[in-house]
């Protein structure tokens, strides 16, 4: 019986245990499989990490040359008006005496937009004005021994900025009127108001709409076809220099005659065929014609236009030249879009009171008719 009762007291203890046993085990299990999913779902995000550093990295190491090459349109037309206009004397002899000279019409006026504001508008709208300045802006009172010599206030200078004039040619037979300080005294007061100036054996390179254009100025009068190398020199630099459009301004011919001569003609010729774009002259203070030669244009002789070199010329006709450059590539693509615009030097026809304004109706009409009459049989 006692053996009995030891067996069953032994029985229930190996199944306690057992049971034991297999609660722990159960426990174990859980914990082993809680710890399974927990370390798969942290090795999965790393995982993921990695997978995205890794494309990140391929993009990175991808060869350039691999990608799709981007087309982009480069080429546009870029149109550039440049007006061009003839003598600005902003000066008086010393030895002119009394009447309405151009410094007593400052003095009156007190007013520097006064002498330009009949063509401001012009000068406004387009992308580069030129004109011929003859004359000096200076201080000094040691006038050369010549005929006539014009020396002008140096604040004179605001009649070309109010006006949207941005460059001045110099060389010409009175930018050392008050001997050869003067010329350096005018280019510092131009070149302090903004304005380019070119010239003699200086050269300019202006820059519109990232179009670069190269303007030269050759006084032609003393040496005549003297001048050619200088010519051909001068369109040579401004082209090694980047000039896409090269302008050259001729100080040449007799005054008051109304036709080029041959020293003009040749001249002009060759500025074109070295590869000028468009040629324009003073000196003869009246209009010449206009020729169209290996389908550019040259412009003989603007006139005179805000001119205190003479209280009231007999001949007041003048013009503003305008010509649109279309280009494209760094090349021009047309000459032919051309605008002449008839002006008188005055305002009035009794007198020069020294405001260029823009001709209409029969006046116009007549000026257009001279300058194509006097064109004609010019162009080749």
């Amino acid at each position: 019986m006692e053996q009995r009762r030891a067996h069953h007291k032994k029985n229930r203890r190996k199944r306690k245990l057992l049971k034991n046993a297999v609660v722990i085990v159960g426990f174990l299990s859980i914990a082993i499989f809680l710890f399974v999913v927990i370390q798969f779902a942290v090795d999965g995000e790393n995982d993921a990490k990695e997978g995205s550093q890794t494309v990140t990295e391929t993009k990175n190491d991808m060869p350039s040359e691999t990608l799709p090459p981007i087309e982009i349109e480069t080429k546009k037309d870029i149109s550039i008006t440049i007006s061009a206009a003839g003598d600005c004397t902003l000066a008086t002899d010393v030895n002119y005496a009394g009447g309405p000279t151009f410094v007593a019409k400052y003095n009156e006026v007190q007013d520097p937009s006064y002498f330009l504001a009949g063509v401001q508008s012009v000068f406004a709208n387009d992308d580069l004005t030129i004109v011929n300045f003859e004359g000096t802006l200076t201080n000094l009172t040691t006038r050369q021994d010549k005929q006539f010599a014009f020396r002008g206030d140096p604040e004179y200078v605001k009649i070309l900025t109010q006006g949207s004039v941005e460059a001045a040619n110099l060389a010409n037979n009175h930018s050392r009127d008050y001997g050869m300080q003067s010329l350096a005294d005018t280019k510092q007061y131009l070149s302090e108001a903004g304005i380019t100036h070119f010239g003699y054996e200086e050269t300019a390179i202006v820059e519109c709409k990232g179009v670069k254009i190269g303007l030269i100025g050759i006084y032609v009068l003393p040496d005549g076809l003297g001048r050619m190398q200088q010519l051909k020199d001068h369109i040579q630099k401004v082209k090694s220099e980047g000039a896409v459009i090269t302008i050259v301004n001729f100080h040449w011919g007799i005054e008051r005659e109304y036709y080029p001569n041959d020293v003009q003609k040749q001249l002009a010729h060759a500025a074109i065929e070295n590869g000028a774009d468009l040629v324009i002259g003073e000196h003869p203070h009246v209009l010449q014609g206009i020729e169209t030669y290996q389908g550019k244009k040259i412009v003989y002789s603007l006139g005179n236009f805000c001119f205190g070199g003479n209280k009231n010329p007999s001949d007041k006709d003048s013009m503003i030249f305008q010509q649109t450059f279309t280009v494209r590539d760094g090349k021009i693509l047309s000459y032919d879009d051309v605008n002449v615009i008839p002006c008188s030097i005055s305002s009035v026809t009794n007198v020069n009171d020294y405001q260029p304004t823009i001709l209409e109706g029969a006046e116009a009409e007549r000026v257009m008719n001279k300058i194509n009459e006097i064109s004609a049989g010019l162009s080749q």
